[in-house]
């Protein structure tokens, strides 16, 4: 049997581009970790978090006319609730959280409501959604959402490493889930957006989403090795990429769309969950070739040294 070249069957050489990922990559993490240490020198913590941690009372409304935070977080002040903080979105809508917190949390929003309607009454003010949790929950649940991703990640590196019988695989597929990981918490850090429950859901979804395109990638790859022993790692490995990309790009792409239309047409209750969806599904497939595979070879060559 004859076997050709990248070049000669037109291949594209992924690994080619390895040290300018790395690079790129690098400087993310380091710009991201500077971020994160700049904010939690500035304001104490370094994300913010929903009521989900944080515990309190969190309040969607829609104004009929746009009004300014300052305006309600006025409002609610002279009512006496403190530590009001508000949070602007398209449409009109306005988040608000307040420390307090009640058990009949609908009750507490219609206050709320009636607070701002009172200040300001001109405004007609709806009620879109209403979330309360106890300061022990949300301390609970931030604990439990940390222990949740990294138990996630040592058991796909255990599954990896049982189906494929080697480190060398489980190493590069956790890597590019960290590296996953790692970019979908940069975009709450950067755009200084609330971390929720909702959002920890949809982290853990797309590191699925992503092992399970890695695992496509990673098949092809140990089939290519076996019977092109005598063939070059990388240029193994590039050969697999390439005969998975049609398979793994038609995938991504129509689950963007599906995404997208959740993005666009969601609503404000859906956005985090539904960015987090879009980042994690395109940086998903692209750390399934950048990172798992160079990572892969990197340790399958240690190992087979």
């Amino acid at each position: 049997m004859k076997f050709f070249t990248a070049q000669q069957v037109g291949t594209i050489d992924f690994l080619k581009y390895s040290r300018f990922i790395l690079f790129c990559t690098t400087l993310v993490f380091a710009g991201s970790a500077g971020l994160a240490l700049y904010r939690a020198q500035t304001r104490g913590s370094a994300f913010m978090y929903s009521v989900d941690f944080t515990g309190g009372t969190q309040v969607l409304l829609k104004f009929e006319n746009a009004v300014s935070s300052s305006q309600i977080k006025n409002a609610l002040e002279a009512k006496g609730w403190t530590s009001v903080i508000t949070r602007e979105f398209p449409n009109n809508e306005l988040l608000i959280r307040v420390k307090a917190f009640e058990n009949d949390a609908q009750g507490l929003g219609g206050l709320i409501r009636q607070a701002i309607i009172e200040a300001l009454p001109e405004t007609k003010v709806t009620i879109l959604s209403t979330e309360a949790v106890g300061p022990g929950v949300g301390a609970e649940l931030r604990s439990k959402s940390m222990y949740a991703i990294l138990f996630s990640l040592i058991a796909l590196l255990l599954y990896i490493a049982a189906t494929f019988w080697s480190f060398s695989y489980a190493i590069g597929a956790v890597v590019a889930l960290i590296h996953d990981a790692i970019i979908m918490l940069t975009f709450f850090l950067l755009f200084d957006r609330d971390i929720s429950i909702t959002v920890i859901g949809a982290i853990l979804a797309v590191l699925g989403y992503s092992i399970n395109d890695t695992i496509v990638i990673f098949s092809r790859i140990r089939t290519n090795l076996k019977k092109m022993a005598q063939l070059p790692v990388a240029q193994v490995i590039n050969l697999s990429i390439n005969q998975t990309l049609t398979r793994t790009l038609l995938t991504s792409f129509t689950t963007l769309l599906t995404v997208a239309s959740m993005v666009i047409f969601g609503g404000e209750a859906l956005r985090d969950f539904s960015v987090v969806l879009l980042i994690g599904i395109i940086f998903g497939t692209y750390s399934s070739i950048f990172i798992a595979s160079p990572v892969m070879m990197l340790f399958y060559r240690q190992e087979n040294s």
